[in-house]
């Protein structure tokens, strides 16, 4: 092939729809897919969110093949390997000597920085092309966002609603006359709770070569290894969707936000992993989900509350992270500098909710949004975490995590280290919260009903230790500021059982005792 198109891909562009590709045929390109250490290390990814992306590529790297496509293939292993993206397209070019380069923009600020440059480095032009598998574009998100304070989700979500026409009536009106069913969708764990479980897929011969390959090349990360089920193909990413539209889309809206001990998914979807690699796309699971109600198969609040996730909150978090990045990545608006703990790596606390969290996070590489949210990130917003440090813990632990979805959740809606951009408030709760929505507290060694101290759940007093240390700031904020006067009314020798309660139980956190996150 003379002067070919060189195709890179990332190993989050795993799609065929991809704008790269779009127009080509495969006698015209190169495809160009490439394992790098520099990615796999620049924090230190779970074990199996390597193993995923990896396996991921290798056989989409196949599937290309089959079709007839040229595919230059880089293995992490390759003698030859420069380690970097920028290094392997240069080398790239001197084999294939392109016409040109063209690539789907990155999902994340580093990586698109460096593509900028490469025109500048490389004896060829390069076309940085729209990543066309969102439904938003970066304009209609500055459009939105131009002239508000507040980013409010709910109603960029409704400008997506009618973009795409999901759950809309001819008259442009929503179904069922309401945009968000979120409060129909809080109810707590009920019994001995069991969801069907998500289908789990037994690694092939080349998942097998890549968990070899991580095995030797990065036991010191974090996470299990194996088991590892995770779907890596296009196929098996449409049966595990599959599997939830049939088993639980239906009770997915009123127990979203249940946590129960030992039972990591529950009726969650568990298809953030294949979204955000690009085995699936987020229209098609969008219109399962609607077709599911229009059928009756499962309710409108299920269905609602599935769909604002993909084209409300994924949607708004992407064009969130570009409009507010490189800034937000070193955002901190509440001044929170304590060390990330220890435990956060090893599980070893005896506050029930975490360790479980944190077990099910070095198992699977997963822990669902809530508890995310309201039990690590709560954890963390009220103990003063630094905002890099938990920003870095979350990239590196998760499966699903790609800066850009991963950034403005934690900076934003965890932590609200951007001032309330994104979130209206932050999302701090003592330990009623996670009582009244988990079978956590009732097998702790703390005490959720007891509120100081040494025996007390230390989300009680700590969140009250929160809101003294950040009263400047929050005490004006329309959703919680009528807390103070619950504060004051205490008096002040149940403020001081409070507060010295919180600083004894941060005086025992043990930082973190080595770069779990990032390389030295």
């Amino acid at each position: 092939m003379t002067n070919p198109i060189l195709v890179p891909i990332l190993g989050d562009q795993l799609s065929r729809n991809l704008s790269s590709l779009d127009g080509l045929a495969p006698g015209e390109a190169v495809i160009l897919m490439m394992e790098v250490w520099d990615e796999a290390t620049y924090v230190r990814h779970h074990k199996q969110k390597i193993v995923l992306i990896f396996s991921a590529m290798r056989h989409f790297a196949e599937e290309l093949r089959a079709e007839g496509w040229q595919v230059d293939y880089v293995t992490l292993d390759d003698p030859a390997n420069t380690g970097s993206f920028t290094g392997e397209v240069a080398r790239a070019v001197e084999r294939h000597a392109p016409g040109e380069i063209r690539v789907t923009e990155s999902g994340e600020w580093r990586v698109h920085q460096a593509m900028c440059e490469w025109e500048g480095r490389l004896p060829c032009p390069v076309s940085i092309l729209p990543d066309t598998r969102f439904i938003a574009t970066h304009a209609e998100f500055r459009a939105f966002a131009e002239g508000r304070k507040h980013l409010t989700m709910e109603y960029f979500y409704r400008e997506m609603r009618r973009k795409t026409g999901l759950l809309m009536r001819d008259d442009g009106k929503p179904v069922g006359d309401q945009w968000n069913l979120d409060a129909d969708n809080r109810e707590p764990p009920k019994g001995d709770m069991k969801a069907p479980p998500a289908p789990k897929f037994a690694p092939d011969a080349i998942t097998q070569d890549v968990i070899a390959l991580v095995g030797q090349r990065f036991a010191d990360h974090f996470g299990d290894l194996e088991p590892f089920g995770w779907p890596v193909t296009r196929a098996e990413a449409l049966e595990a969707a599959a599997a939830f539209f049939a088993q639980r889309l239906d009770l997915y809206g009123p127990y979203q936000d249940a946590m129960v001990h030992g039972s990591d998914d529950l009726y969650h979807s568990m298809l953030s992993t294949s979204l955000n690699i690009g085995l699936l796309d987020p229209l098609e699971l969008c219109r399962e989900a609607e077709a599911a109600y229009k059928s009756g198969r499962a309710p409108l609040n299920s269905v609602e509350g599935f769909i604002r996730q993909i084209i409300g909150w994924r949607e708004y978090v992407r064009g969130f992270y570009w409009h507010a990045m490189p800034g937000l990545a070193e955002a901190n608006e509440l001044a929170a500098h304590r060390p990330l703990p220890e435990f956060f790596w090893t599980g070893e606390t005896d506050m029930r909710c975490l360790s479980d969290c944190i077990r099910t996070t070095r198992e699977d590489a997963h822990a669902h949004h809530i508890q995310r949210l309201m039990v690590l990130g709560n954890f963390c917003l009220i103990a003063g975490i630094d905002p890099r440090q938990v920003a870095d813990w979350y990239l590196a632990v998760y499966a699903d995590a790609f800066e850009w979805v991963e950034l403005p959740n934690v900076a934003g809606m965890v932590l609200y280290a951007d001032g309330g951009k994104l979130a209206t408030k932050p999302y701090a709760a003592s330990g009623n919260y996670i009582n009244k929505m988990s079978d956590y507290c009732g097998k702790c060694r703390y005490k959720v009903a007891q509120k100081t101290g040494p025996n007390a759940c230390p989300f009680n007093p700590l969140y009250w230790h929160f809101m003294d240390a950040n009263r400047d700031r929050l005490a004006s904020n329309h959703r919680i500021g009528r807390i103070y006067a619950t504060w004051d009314r205490m008096g002040e020798a149940k403020q001081r059982e409070y507060l010295e309660s919180a600083e004894k139980f941060l005086d025992s956190l043990v930082p973190a005792s080595k770069g779990w996150a990032r390389n030295a």
